[in-house]
C-alpha cells in the first residue's frame, strides 16, 4: 500500500465502473490535545455490483468511514463521490435526498416497526418521502429475501434472520445505488448470518447491487470480493477473494500492532 495510507484502486478504472469514491478523506473530533483523528487522508474506490467489507480494530475508522461514504457525516476534508455526484457540494436537503433514492442502510439493529406488517414495514420509507409504494415494487422487494409469503406477518411473527431480511427488503425498495450494512449479521446467531450473508452475496451476483459492509467478523468477510482493512484511521492493507482464515490472520496482525 502508499506510505500515506491510501489505495489507488481507482487509477485507470473507468468512472462508469465506481459506484463511490473516497479521496484524501480526513475526519477528527475533539479539539486541542483531546483532537481524534478518525480518518486520515483515506482514498478508496469501490467498484460497482461489487461486494466489499470493511475491517479493523476498535477505534480504526471503519464505522466513520461508513458513515461518511453514505452521507450520514461530513469529512473535514476530502471528498465523497456516489456515481460521480460529490456529496460535498450538497445542501442538507439534496444530501436527504440522495440518501433516500440512492443508497440503502442496514443496520445490526432491524430498526422495523412492531404494529406494522413486513410488507408496511417495507413501505414506510417511501410513504416518509411522500412517495406511494406500488404493490408491485413491494412484493418484488421482500421476494427477493425470500419473504413473499411472511408479507402480512408483524416482526413479532418473524424469526430474528427474518426481520433482518426485512430489512433487507425496505432498503431494497427504493432501488438504491449502493447498500451500506453495518454489522448487518451482529444480532444473528451462525446459521441465521450465515443465510443471510447468502441474501447479500446473491444480490451482488445475480442483481449487480453494490454493497460496502462493516464487519468485526472473518467469516462474514469471507463473503465478500474484497476486504479493505483500516488501522488508526487509515488503509492498513486489502485482500481479494479473502478466505475466513486469511481475514482471521490479518486482523490477528494489526490488533498486535495497534
Amino acid at each position: 500500500m502508499p506510505p500515506d495510507g491510501s489505495d489507488r484502486l481507482h487509477e485507470g478504472m473507468n468512472a462508469d465502473a465506481i459506484a463511490v469514491l473516497i479521496e484524501s478523506l480526513t475526519r477528527t473530533y475533539g479539539s486541542g490535545p483531546d483532537t481524534v483523528t478518525a480518518l486520515d487522508r483515506v482514498t478508496l474506490a469501490f467498484p460497482a455490483g461489487s461486494f466489499t467489507a470493511v475491517m479493523g480494530p476498535s477505534g480504526s475508522g471503519k464505522s466513520t468511514l461508513l458513515q461518511c461514504a453514505a452521507g450520514l457525516d461530513r469529512p473535514d476534508s476530502g471528498e465523497v463521490s456516489i456515481n460521480g455526484t460529490r456529496l460535498g457540494g450538497l445542501g442538507e436537503t439534496a444530501l436527504t435526498v440522495l440518501r433516500r433514492e440512492r443508497i440503502g442502510f442496514v443496520f445490526q439493529s432491524f430498526n422495523l416497526m412492531p404494529s406494522l406488517t413486513a410488507a408496511q414495514n417495507v413501505e414506510l420509507p417511501l410513504r416518509l418521502a411522500g412517495r406511494r409504494p406500488e404493490p408491485a415494487a413491494i412484493k418484488a422487494a421482500l421476494a427477493a429475501v425470500g419473504l413473499a409469503d411472511r408479507a402480512r406477518h408483524r416482526p413479532s411473527e418473524l424469526s430474528g434472520g427474518q426481520q433482518q431480511r426485512v430489512a433487507i427488503a425496505r432498503a431494497l425498495a427504493a432501488r438504491p445505488q449502493v447498500l451500506f450494512a453495518d454489522e448487518p449479521t451482529g444480532a444473528l446467531d451462525t446459521g441465521t448470518s450465515r443465510d443471510v450473508l447468502r441474501l447479500l452475496r446473491a444480490l451482488v451476483t445475480e442483481q449487480g447491487q453494490t454493497i460496502i459492509m462493516v464487519t468485526h467478523d472473518p467469516i462474514a468477510a469471507a463473503w465478500a470480493d474484497r476486504v479493505v482493512f483500516l488501522a488508526d484511521g487509515r488503509i492498513a492493507g486489502a485482500l481479494d477473494r479473502p478466505t475466513a482464515e486469511a481475514v482471521a490472520t490479518r486482523m490477528t496482525q494489526l490488533e498486535v500492532s495497534a
